[in-house]
């Protein structure tokens, strides 16, 4: 099973690669795998270094904030843990 954040499309070069933000980081990906065509501004989600799927931005939006609640609980959980509760 894959575990894929969607990444936004944040400049695109002429190798068919892009630049995407992830919950702040940068990475380059590769578009060949991309059924359709990837605009700056889109979310994709990668496997592998490779944009597979292009993702609407309202699911996406959804998507990184679960993702946000999920990084706050778990941080808050090893803070627990770190003082003894």
């Amino acid at each position: 099973m894959c575990l894929s954040i969607p990444s936004k499309v944040v400049s695109l070069d002429e190798d068919n690669m892009a630049t995407v933000d992830t919950l702040g980081v940068k990475r380059v990906v590769s578009l060949d795998l991309m059924p359709e065509s990837v605009n700056v501004g889109d979310y994709v989600l990668i496997h592998i270094g490779y944009a597979i799927n292009k993702i609407d931005e309202e699911s996406a939006l959804a998507s990184i904030e679960t993702f946000k609640e999920i990084i706050a609980q778990m941080d808050e959980e090893e803070r627990r843990e770190a003082i003894g509760e």
